[in-house]
């Protein structure tokens, strides 16, 4: 997953018990100990859980949507320097991640079944933030630049290499940086250590109140992604082994539901209302302040899905995208890497019409 500087507040949610943390193998679903053992536990980790582009996993929790549809989540993050969600969830430590679509890819070419079970997201929320003197307004300016991604290797560092080729620009002819997130990324905009970083809100909001860059390319809407990487781009989503989902799929079911009522009441609910709703420490914390994440979130809200489901031409965009960088090499089976049986069940269980196309066997 895209690696994430974890904040000191999101480190109080978590004592708190906001989220959980995980520990061990989790195995396979079991009784939450509440007294009712039809109640499955899941463990879902998040790649960055106060980020705006994950938070509909804590949403959920709060809207009290996971009780709702009979599941206990516990939820937790990824910790910078640590286990990334997807690769906790591979190996066994969590049930589920919360993290990019294209994981599903780079595991099938690594012999490994992992499958996206709800598509929260058709956009990358991620924007190309570069300082005015950078000189910077689109990708094709990106020769002899100095270009921050969270991590070489992360996601952000595969669409800054995927822009590039797209405008005929070599690896060679410009240089990645690894700049983290939040304050670190700010920081190296303001002191010149980078002309450009990808990064997401509300860093991104932190940017721009303070004056140091501004966005050259905006992959943060569906809109915006379809136009700079030529489709929509599956971003945020909830990945899970497939042995995992094949036998727990009443689990499975019951998490899908929860979150795609969620994406509903988000699609039906202002930007101040979902920070309402949401831990104070993600809303308002030392990069911005609560006026500041409701405005960003008014301007990339378009990045959710109102359903749920993998939309029509979404993991055709991603494949193109892990290729051209040279992620991947071998023939992928995309009706291997998603499902939309999940979100579709979930939407006609709420009597909710589907606003998305979904994406065929072949992506």
């Amino acid at each position: 997953m895209l690696k994430r500087t974890l904040t000191a507040s999101i480190i109080t949610v978590l004592a708190l018990g906001t989220a959980t943390a995980c520990s061990g193998n989790s195995g396979s679903s079991v009784s939450s100990g509440s007294g009712s053992a039809s109640t499955p536990t899941v463990k879902l980790m998040v790649g960055g859980i106060d980020k705006q582009i994950y938070l509909p996993y804590q949403l959920a929790q709060n809207l009290g949507f996971y009780k709702k549809y009979g599941v206990k989540v516990q939820l937790s993050t990824e910790q910078n320097g640590g286990v990334g969600a997807e690769e906790a969830m591979a190996s066994g430590q969590v049930d589920m991640a919360g993290a990019w679509y294209n994981h599903t890819i780079e595991f099938q070419t690594k012999g490994k079944a992992v499958e996206d079970i709800v598509q929260l997201s058709g956009a990358p929320g991620e924007r190309e933030m570069c300082a005015k003197k950078s000189g910077v307004k689109s990708a094709a300016d990106f020769k002899g630049k100095t270009l921050g991604v969270t991590d070489l290797g992360s996601g952000t560092d595969t669409l800054t290499q995927f822009m590039a080729a797209q405008k005929g620009i070599k690896p060679g002819q410009f240089h990645r940086l690894a700049v983290g997130a939040g304050s670190t990324a700010v920081a190296a905009l303001q002191n010149g250590k980078a002309d450009c970083v990808m990064t997401t809100q509300p860093t991104v909001a932190a940017i721009e109140k303070k004056g140091v860059g501004s966005s050259a390319v905006d992959l943060a809407t569906t809109a915006g992604a379809k136009a700079a990487l030529g489709g929509a781009f599956p971003g945020a989503s909830v990945l899970a082994r497939t042995d995992w989902v094949n036998s727990h799929k009443d689990a499975v079911q019951k998490v899908v539901d929860a979150l795609v009522a969620t994406m509903h009441w988000i699609n039906s609910h202002s930007a101040a209302d979902i920070a309402d709703k949401l831990p104070s420490s993600f809303v308002q914390n030392q990069l911005v302040t609560k006026a500041d994440y409701i405005a960003a979130l008014n301007e990339d809200k378009g990045q959710f899905l109102p359903d749920g489901i993998m939309p029509a031409g979404g993991p055709k965009t991603s494949l193109a995208t892990e290729q051209l960088v040279g992620n991947v090499t071998t023939t992928v089976d995309l009706g291997k890497t998603f499902t939309n049986e999940f979100a579709l069940n979930a939407n006609k269980k709420e009597g909710f019409t589907p606003a998305t196309t979904p994406a065929g066997a072949d992506g």
